[in-house]
């Protein structure tokens, strides 16, 4: 047999924040920064000098805005860039204590800020990237189809044919207006004022004409959109004229997917319209990328939003705080964006969600497969509905056959987008080096490459796995079904075809991603981030469905063994009446208010923010909470537990994953366990010695310990990690 060598996965560069020195933020603002080295400094206006769009080492686009404290007046002020005198970018800002700029002219690499005044110097450097990427996650990935020429602006116009091979797309401006119809329409003509344009007040009270500015351009090889209220018979907004209808917070939206999320700039963003949103007053901003049904990769749909959020503060200025928001596949993005790149979200409002795609969803994909091909073709017949829903501990066993198919995103040549040619596309007989529609191929920059196939490592595992453990405990299946099942099992192949053996991780692909945040650990930004995870209950619908109240649960299990707590941390619940997350409901909406309330408390803090400091400032009426299922729901205030405690839990019950009724964790964060001898003791149901020489059998290197971290299961490395 060919021995198969394994090809580690890209560089992985030290976590920026350590890289670049010491990092602050300022008490207003969420933009990541990077402080300066002041020189010569003394008393009480010693210069400093920052990056307010983005972190010093992570510009784009060869621009930078700029902040310099301990400055009141720019008349002795010298500012310059590699010695180029870049002064007159500055002005003071209200209060008169420092002054800002947008330094453009920024070369590729390296640029030495410099800012004098007096005696007082001080020093900055700072890293430009193009525009079009990358900064964090690694080489582009190849084939990649543009689709500006399929693209539609709010206005129904196409972006054109792309300037450049980086999917590239001029800059247009188109406005929509809110009707006195409830409605959000497109403006054909922005000098005209339809009879129907509608007002709205805004959260600080503005109240304002409801006419919206959406800007589309690209970014980072995306199509982005930013809609704000903007009134076009007056000046352009900017950062020093500001848009009366802009509430100064900015909120980011994720869209969700998955499936033939590869190989595309994508079609649609996270949403820029929604007319609660922007009835509010915030700046709505969103990319393809940063939709999972285009790009299944958090890594680069992190790196897209710190690219948006820069081009949104240097256009604009700097929010006084930034909301993520999305479900689904947007929770992912909410959660890994808050923890690994910490200063790009300040809070997170999630819906339907789950901590990450590499763990809890993916593992949880891979045994809904290996049971339904079980259940429907190894041995059909020999387990009844009831058993099998037990084993796979699912509310409903329709979710067994639902998530299998979800697991489509395993497989190479199973779901792509329409863009991408098929002659392109991995075909194991026709074109076995085409590109493969994985989420491992897709985030292959992390995971790395078999050398014998060119093929991603994977960090997929179900070995030692008992399945049915917990159903056979309860006396739901046999000891003979239960041997059998964890006999005949088996696993997929790197094609996710069914296969006898069980799914062996690569060893290196698994330390990649606990090591750069790919399984969210919880224990880095996210810590110090209020996190509001609003869940539309759908565990117990007919046909199935993936986004499983279990997921929440681990997410917060997470926090608690991470943290030690989850005072961040609040839950909602109620019924699907309104959809997976939408504003119809009267719950997310207060969510949103709430979320906005405890920003804005905290925007007021000084000094580093804690678990603690973000407790304090939680609303008070903020707390976890479910909604009954009448014509007029009820709330009812009760901490939400996994294990269906109190009146919500008898509403809205949670369901194990088939990895937990096997024993697993509820922090769902085991790639591949580590593992122990049978034990006859482990069951409540006593095997017979025949019964036990057979599950070792069937189970030669030992079944899981969960007492133990699983194979490969390593810190997180840092935040703001780099992949060269």
């Amino acid at each position: 047999m060919r021995r198969t060598a394994l090809l580690p996965p890209l560089a992985v560069v030290a976590a920026a924040g350590v890289a670049l020195g010491a990092t602050s933020l300022p008490a207003a603002a969420s933009s990541p920064v990077a402080a300066s080295s002041p020189v010569a400094a003394r008393g009480p206006e010693r210069l400093t000098m920052e990056t307010v769009s983005t972190r010093a080492g992570f510009v784009t686009g060869g621009d930078v805005l700029v902040r310099i404290d301990g400055v009141r007046s720019v008349d002795r002020l010298r500012v310059t860039a590699d010695g180029r005198d870049v002064s007159r970018a500055f002005t003071v800002d209200p209060g008169g204590l420092s002054a800002s700029g947008l330094v453009d002219g920024l070369r590729l690499g390296r640029t030495d800020l410099v800012a004098t005044q007096g005696r007082e110097r001080t020093r900055l450097r700072v890293v430009n990237h193009p525009a079009s990427g990358p900064i964090i996650s690694g080489p582009h990935e190849t084939p990649y189809a543009c689709t500006t020429a399929q693209w539609r602006t709010v206005t129904g116009a196409s972006l054109g044919t792309p300037t450049d091979a980086d999917c590239s797309a001029p800059t247009r401006v188109d406005y929509a207006y809110g009707s006195t119809d409830g409605t959000m329409k497109p403006l054909a003509d922005p000098r005209q004022r339809p009879d129907d344009l509608a007002t709205t007040t805004t959260t600080t009270g503005a109240t304002v004409p409801f006419l919206v500015r959406v800007e589309t351009g690209t970014v980072n090889r995306a199509v982005y959109e930013v809609a704000m209220l903007h009134d076009p018979s007056t000046p352009a907004p900017t950062r020093t004229t500001r848009s009366p209808g802009w509430n100064n917070r900015l909120l980011l939206t994720f869209g969700g997917g998955c499936r033939g999320g590869w190989y595309s700039q994508g079609t649609g963003t996270g949403g820029v319209l929604d007319r609660e949103l922007i009835s509010r007053g915030y700046v709505v901003a969103s990319s393809s990328l940063n939709v999972f049904g285009n790009n299944c990769n958090d890594l680069l749909a992190s790196e897209t939003a710190i690219m948006l959020k820069e081009k949104v503060v240097e256009q604009f200025g700097a929010p006084r705080f930034t909301i993520g928001w999305g479900c689904s596949g947007g929770s992912y993005q909410g959660h890994q964006i808050a923890d690994n790149y910490p200063g790009v979200l300040d809070g997170v409002v999630a819906g339907c969600s789950f901590p990450d795609v590499t763990s809890a969803t993916n593992l949880t994909l891979l045994d809904a497969r290996v049971l339904d091909t079980y259940f429907m073709k190894t041995a059909p017949g020999t387990f009844t509905t009831e058993q099998q829903r037990a084993v796979a501990g699912f509310g409903v066993v329709a979710s067994i056959p639902n998530l299998s198919d979800g697991a489509k995103r395993l497989d190479p040549d199973e779901e792509f987008p329409a863009a991408l040619a098929p002659e392109l596309r991995y075909d194991a007989q026709t074109n076995p080096d085409g590109a493969r529609g994985t989420v491992f191929d897709h985030t292959v920059n992390v995971y790395g490459r078999d050398r014998a196939t060119g093929f991603a490592l994977r960090p997929l595992d179900n070995t030692g796995i008992q399945y049915g453990l917990a159903a056979l405990d309860a006396g739901t299946i046999s000891w003979d079904q239960f041997v059998d099942l964890n006999r005949r099992v088996g696993g997929i192949d790197r094609d996710a075809n069914p296969v006898p053996r069980r799914t062996v991780a690569d060893r290196s692909a698994t330390e990649a991603a606990y090591r750069t945040g790919r399984i969210l650990d919880t224990g880095a930004g996210l810590a110090t981030t209020p996190v509001i995870d609003y869940r539309a209950y759908t565990d117990r619908v007919k046909g199935g469905d993936i986004h499983m109240n279990v997921h929440g649960f681990s997410t917060r299990a997470r926090l608690v063994e991470r943290n030690g707590t989850a005072a961040n941390h609040v839950m909602l619940e109620e019924d699907d009446r309104h959809g997976l997350f939408g504003l119809t409901s009267p719950v997310l909406r207060g969510a949103l208010t709430q979320m906005d309330e405890w920003l804005t408390r905290l925007s007021t803090q000084t000094g580093t923010r804690t678990t603690a400091s973000v407790a304090a400032a939680k609303p008070r009426s903020l707390t976890d909470a479910c909604w009954t299922r009448d014509t007029t729901p009820r709330k009812i205030e009760q901490t939400l537990s996994f294990d269906n405690r109190g009146e919500c839990g008898r509403l809205y019950p949670a369901y194990p994953t088939p990895r937990m009724v096997g024993g697993a964790p509820l922090t769902d964060d085991v790639v591949a366990c580590a593992k122990k001898p049978v034990d006859a003791s482990d069951y409540r149901q006593r095997p017979s010695s025949a019964q036990l020489r057979e599950l070792r059998a069937v189970f030669p290197t030992g079944v899981c310990d969960w007492n133990r971290k699983g194979i490969g299961q390593k810190p997180l490395a840092g935040t703001w990690q780099v992949i060269r």
